[in-house]
């Protein structure tokens, strides 16, 4: 049975969806001014993985990621580049789906953007004026007032007198509490708007995933996700809101993707540490960080360095080796004692590093067998974890530039020729030649192949 690790409770639990069979999942998504990081990416592949086993089992899934479009960053940074929003997010929405089709990242059921709810947002806003959980500032803001939500901190487990008494919030008279934050902003000169019971304005972030969550998936659904550090204020706030809004519980379970490193520092523009994924893609192979950001449990920290990813590709290619003199049937016959031991780890919380052992094991016994079954087996778990999708000749032979290969395939039909003609001390010299240049010879009953050398 399956069994989540829930924020809220912070404990590990039995999975029960609400409705049998089917499972709705909500998690927040970019906030689309910029590139995404490879911290993003890490809470995208996480998830992705995390919908395409639920899918393996049966489950029918809506997966629901959303694109936050209007907020103060990108306010700023369109004013800053002097263009039109739309012109801005449309453009890194376009960079966000180069990177997760380059990542093999299924799109979502649903991506819903907060420019096109405005309406479900005040009238979301409207529930929690009327119940009592927000009030008019002097100011023209709507705000939510967290000491009306008993509830507060129950999922960062956070005492509200302490974060009062500890609050490093700009006070802002308007507010009646420095925790109470933002629901509806009034419009400012320059800025978007869209009109409303209290005037022109925008959403506040916190209630933009609250209204596209419940918009999607209803007032109560199975599962709610996203980075760590969304934790709080974040998902805090939205349960707050939800949560006083419906008189119902929000998400059923919390799933916390946990924070990545750059060579054990904090990833940070000033520190010079800052990676985009289209950084990281221009030096390594889409699986191989996709591997990477697997190879730690989703919940634990992850440091990103080059040995990590240097080690992830050495990983890569041993499964990649398993099944390149393999046969390989889709939706051939396959060995369920591995498809349980698979199943028996992500059953787990999700725990890909054993998931990734089980694969190892399997690629050992194909090595020794060279059974079909056995490949069909590891072609099909490994898809769920959304690796091993290339030809393994090709992946085995990625990083060289296209002339390289060319010159590569020269030499080696230059030495069947010499080893044709007995020229032995010519063929060996080519072997040597490209073995200093990181390129290993296999001869076999169907010629010669070669690949990088891990």
């Amino acid at each position: 049975m399956l069994h989540l690790f829930n924020s809220l409770t912070r404990k590990k639990e039995p999975f029960v969806s609400i409705s049998p069979g089917k499972i709705g999942i909500y998690v927040c998504g970019i906030t689309v001014y910029d590139h995404c990081h490879i911290g993003h990416a890490r809470s995208m592949v996480s998830f992705d993985v995390i919908v395409r086993y639920l899918r393996s089992q049966g489950y029918d899934v809506k997966y629901v990621r959303n694109i936050t479009d209007i907020d103060d960053k990108i306010i700023a940074r369109a004013h800053e580049r002097a263009i039109p929003i739309d012109d801005l997010t449309a453009q890194y929405i376009a960079a966000m789906n180069e990177d997760t089709k380059a990542l093999n990242i299924l799109p979502p059921d649903v991506e819903p953007r907060a420019t096109e709810h405005i309406e479900s947002i005040i009238r979301l806003i409207e529930r929690l004026l009327e119940k009592g959980n927000a009030y008019l500032s002097d100011n023209g803001d709507v705000c939510y007032q967290v000491d009306s939500f008993a509830d507060y901190g129950k999922l960062s487990h956070k005492d509200l007198e302490g974060l009062v008494a500890g609050a490093r919030v700009e006070v802002v008279k308007e507010k009646r509490s420095p925790l109470d934050f933002v629901l509806w902003k009034k419009a400012k000169q320059g800025e978007p708007s869209w009109p409303s019971p209290w005037g022109e304005g925008r959403p506040g972030w916190h209630i933009e995933c609250s209204a596209m969550a419940m918009g999607e998936l209803g007032e109560q659904f199975d599962i709610h996700g996203g980075g760590l550090d969304l934790q709080f204020p974040h998902h805090e706030n939205e349960i707050a809101q939800s949560e006083a809004a419906t008189e119902k519980p929000f998400a059923n379970y919390w799933l916390h993707v946990g924070m990545l490193q750059v060579n054990n520092e904090k990833m940070s523009k000033s520190l010079g540490n800052f990676y985009t994924i289209a950084d990281v893609l221009a030096k390594h192979h889409p699986e191989v960080v996709r591997y990477f950001l697997l190879s730690s449990h989703y919940r634990s920290s992850l440091n990103y360095s080059e040995e990590n990813l240097l080690n992830s590709r050495k990983a890569l290619a041993r499964l990649y080796q398993a099944l390149k003199d393999s046969q390989v049937i889709p939706d051939g016959e396959m060995d369920n004692h591995w498809i349980s031991e698979f199943n028996q780890a992500m059953n787990d919380d999700f725990n890909t590093p054993v998931a990734l052992s089980v694969l190892f094991q399997l690629s050992h016994e194909i090595n020794k067998s060279r059974s079909v079954i056995l490949a069909n087996t590891l072609k099909y778990l490994a898809g769920i974890m959304g690796i091993l999708q290339e030809d393994p000749a090709s992946f085995l032979q990625s990083g060289f530039a296209e002339e390289d290969k060319t010159e590569i395939e020269e030499l080696i039909a230059e030495r069947l020729q010499a080893r044709a003609d007995k020229n032995w001390g010519r063929a060996d010299q080519i072997r040597a030649d490209l073995l200093k240049r990181g390129i290993e010879l296999e001869d076999g009953p169907n010629g010669t192949t070669w690949r990088k050398m891990e």
